[in-house]
């Protein structure tokens, strides 16, 4: 067997196929076109519409290798030889065309004969009652019936789901040699151990299963295989493991030198040499395809992936951003074919340092946090780490569970989950507090009748926006109907129509539908399916049939303003790129006729100059009156002319490319204006963070902006009036103003804490024993929070051996402060702990050191019960039983 590298292997699987006659395709985004999936888990998934039915391909023949990420197991990472975040995955497939017998030649022929594998060490697997497979395996590619394993329906029987297209399948398994095997005499095929490795599983979708359980034959059989790329490259290279292949061992070698890690002594270093190398290239990989950190969703998975590396970085004694450093090594590897690591890397770079910095300074105050917490429940003889303290290292300190249960594990601890998930679920309690709920849409099934019948619907608003057509369809109330009379609410589908359905950010089309017999005001127009358009109208006189001829008018006022702003949006992205850097992506954007609202990629907030410049650059490109040109091409065509295109946008064979001649292109279905000139004058009035590395800029345009410049000269004009001063003159009068407040405001402050500093020889003679410790209780009213502590400082001066907790109860808010001097910390007094207990009880939260904690509460009415059990709290700390 000759030895090949990682990328010939890929190159020469893929020509393979594509010499059988299938169609090739680059690895589809890691962002599935998929609301049941986080992340493309296989590479079956961009097909699946294929699978199950919902589309025909226009070929029946596909072969990709697709980038995957799997995080199901991500604390194995590192542990093993082979557990991985993110893979590639070898895969053929056929759509109604070949079957059983062609894929089991090709995946023979391929591996024995194209990579060069001893079939003697070959053993296929089959699921129990797959006579056909065994047939196939035995007569038609000549393998002994003695290498040939019935598996049951856990390893070879594959199904979407409870319901729906199945059916067995039949792995390849290699035989490595005795030196993999784990030793035992019952060591073979199904083994646990890496001597007999599965490497190529084919899954023949023959059946369909019924709601009783029952299959029945599909109409069309399809072929989904899938073989990884790291483990055929370590059978290959004949290395102990995917991470000495040539696809890893660079970033290996790379941690190593950068975490001063000698790789192969085993233990802590050679786990966090695994972690970090494939921790980074899945992070390098996810922020490519537009995945950003966040708290919730695919987010959070690449902030828990990120945050594990760097602190197996920590435990190797590295204390200053270094994954970057592996990134040269990353694009030598996997640059090509993946130029996304290449195109992306000033976001990859920006993302990463600001993350990996930002958690870097909360790392090591979470796990003194951590650690005293451990110490703690050992000290009690505890074995469980409370789910509130995991809460706290996760709202606070940015720790995911997952990281916190693993340093738990490391010292023999469990963590509560059920505890965390009941403060988690809280906090999103409060955030779902007020938040709009929307409405169950109830027309999702007949649409998609009407969409199998009639077919998408002709959009010809980008170049009229008036046009006589006929209702094709009438939804009321979830139902197809025939019919509508005045006053009614219906979803109205044309044959052909003006109205822009909401997409790609754009607002959908008002306007009115008339016929003979009926008028109707279109209130909002939207997509289903991405082509259907759904005009949602009020009937407001007469009655509309299905099959009328009807005139269809957009409001063209409307239009106008969103088509300035929409292409406002295309002249400030370019903008945004020349004044920041080529990082910016878009994120996200809304196109109203009212203003534009655009979300980028870039890790800290814009200062006035960059925005100025900004606002500078579109306004010049519209000053100049430049012509938009639409050009219809394929999407590499579209990526040879320079077009933007978005991350998660999913686009056909054809595109359209929105051309500012000499200034920017960019794929984009929405209307435009023909010239920059007809946008008008241009304004950013907002910028924002909206999310780690995600800013938002609100801006107008064309009347929507004059409107906005008439108000602030009015707002002016009036506080030259209420001020006596011309307008030039305003901002120094403001700020005399404000200087004259803040002196005020520190004078009241100022009397507010003699006022409080009396009443310490008060406090401390009422002092409360609690075993070895004197406890302070008091209470204070509308005075700041740093007055509150400097009553505690000089409490702590006069007594030793003291506890101080004190509530501050103003007109905004309640908060409560715990302090203790070193004396009672030593006793065992955790100052984070009593004021947690104690906001608990009220309706709060918060937390601190040993020696100073503070929190907010909701419930102040009930302060003097809570405050009562302060001293029962620190005696129990003392005494080792809280």
């Amino acid at each position: 067997m000759q030895w090949r590298s990682g990328k010939e292997l890929r190159e020469l699987y893929l020509s393979y196929f594509e010499e059988n006659g299938h169609r090739k395709f680059p690895s589809f985004s890691l962002i599935p076109d998929d609301p049941s999936l986080l992340f493309t888990i296989a590479g079956m998934v961009p097909f699946k519409p294929y699978f199950l039915g919902m589309r025909t391909p226009a070929f029946k023949r596909a072969t990709t290798s697709q980038k995957c990420v799997r995080t199901n197991d991500i604390d194995n990472v590192g542990r093993t030889a082979r557990h991985h975040t993110l893979f590639e995955m070898l895969g053929n497939f056929s759509f109604g065309d070949y079957f059983k017998s062609r894929a089991a030649a090709f995946a023979w022929e391929f591996l024995v004969e194209r990579v060069g594998l001893d079939p003697s060490r070959l053993y296929p697997t089959i699921y129990r009652d797959d006579e056909e497979a065994f047939q196939i395996w035995n007569r038609e590619i000549g393998v002994s019936p003695d290498r040939i394993f019935r598996l049951g329906e856990e390893d070879n029987f594959w199904s979407a789901g409870p319901v729906g297209p199945c059916g067995p399948c039949s792995e390849l398994i290699y035989d490595q040699g005795p030196e993999f095997s784990c030793g035992r005499p019952d060591c073979g095929v199904g083994c646990e151990c890496d001597r007999y490795l599965e490497i190529w599983n084919l899954v023949f979708m023959q059946y369909n299963r019924l709601e009783d359980g029952s299959l029945e034959p599909l109409p069309k059989k399809n072929i989904d295989t899938g073989m990884g790329l790291e483990r055929l490259a370590s059978v290959v290279q004949q290395v102990s493991g995917d991470f000495q292949t040539d696809l890893f061992k660079p970033l290996v070698d790379r941690s190593c030198e950068v975490c001063g890690i000698e790789y192969g002594k085993g233990g802590t270093g050679d786990m966090a040499a695994r972690v970090i190398s494939d921790h980074f290239r899945a992070t390098a990989f996810m922020i490519a395809d537009g995945v950003l950190p966040s708290n919730e969703g695919r987010g959070y998975v690449l902030r828990r992936i990120l945050r594990r590396a760097v602190r197996f970085g920590r435990l190797s004694g590295v204390h200053k951003p270094f994954l970057m450093d592996l990134y040269p090594v990353l694009v030598d590897v996997m640059g090509d074919p993946y130029r996304e690591l290449i195109d992306q890397r000033p976001l990859i770079e920006q993302v990463v340092e600001m993350e990996e910095t930002r958690f870097g300074r909360t790392l090591e105050q979470g796990l003194t946090l951590l650690e005293n917490e451990i110490r703690s429940i050992r000290s009690g003889k505890g074995t469980s780490l409370r789910g509130d303290v995991a809460f706290e290292l996760y709202d606070t300190f940015g720790f995911p569970f997952e990281l916190t249960e693993e340093v738990c594990q490391e010292q023999g601890l469990s963590v509560n989950r059920d505890g965390f998930t009941e403060q988690m679920e809280k906090q999103r309690e409060r955030a779902r507090a007020g938040a709009r709920v929307s409405t169950r849409n109830t027309s999702g099934p007949v649409l998609d009748g009407i969409r199998e019948a009639s077919g998408p619907t002709e959009f010809a608003g980008y170049v009229r926006s008036s046009l006589e057509t006929k209702i094709l369809a009438i939804v009321s109330d979830g139902a197809d109907v025939s019919r509508a009379v005045s006053g009614e609410d219906v979803l109205l589908i044309l044959s052909e129509t003006p109205f822009y359905g909401e997409g790609g950010g754009q607002v959908g089309d008002r306007g009115r539908i008339s016929g003979d017999s009926f008028i109707a005001e279109v209130t909002d127009t939207v997509k289903h399916s991405g082509d259907l358009t759904v005009h949602k109208v009020r009937i407001t006189e007469g009655e509309a049939s299905r099959g009328d001829t009807v005139l269809a008018e957009i409001d063209e006022e409307r239009r106008r303003a969103i088509r300035s702003h929409h292409s406002s949006t295309h002249l400030l992205h370019e903008a945004l790129t020349r004044v920041l850097g080529d990082h910016v992506t878009q994120a996200g954007s809304l196109v109203t006729d009212e203003f534009l609202r655009f979300d980028f990629t870039h890790m800290k907030p814009l200062n006035r100059k960059e925005i100025e410049d900004t606002e500078d650059i579109v306004n010049r490109e519209i000053l100049e009156n430049t012509p938009l040109e639409i050009i219809q091409t394929d999407l590499e065509s579209a990526r040879a002319l320079g077009a933007k295109a978005l991350f998660d946008e999913k686009y056909g064979e054809t595109v359209r490319v929105v051309k500012v001649q000499g200034f920017s292109a960019e794929l984009c279905g929405g209307t435009h204006v023909d010239a920059t000139g007809d946008i008008g004058p241009f304004k950013i009035i907002h910028e924002e963070g909206i999310g780690s590395g995600v800013r938002r800029i609100t801006a107008l345009a064309g009347m929507s902006s004059l409107g906005h410049f008439r108000k602030l000269s009015d707002t002016v004009e009036d506080l030259e009036s209420l001020l006596s001063v011309p307008g030039e003159a305003l901002e120094k009068r403001i700020r005399e103003i404000q200087a004259e407040n803040k002196k005020i405001s520190a004078e009241l402050e100022r009397l507010k804490l003699k006022s409080g500093l009396s009443r310490v020889d008060e406090l401390v003679a009422g002092k409360i024993t609690a075993g070895p410790v004197s406890v302070v209780l008091g209470q204070y009213r509308d005075i700041s929070l740093d007055s509150v502590r400097s009553v505690g400082d000089s409490i702590r001066q006069k007594i030793s051996d003291v506890v101080i907790f004190l509530a501050i109860i103003n007109e905004e808010q309640a908060q409560i402060i715990a302090m203790a001097d070193k004396m009672a910390v030593s006793r065992g007094v955790d100052c984070g702990r009593l004021v947690r207990a104690i906001a608990g009880k009220l309706g709060g939260g918060g937390g601190g050191r040993p020696d100073m904690a503070q929190a907010g509460i909701k419930d102040p009415e009930n302060i003097e019960a809570a405050i009562s059990e302060v001293p029962g709290i620190v005696l129990a700390m003392i005494e080792g039983k809280h």
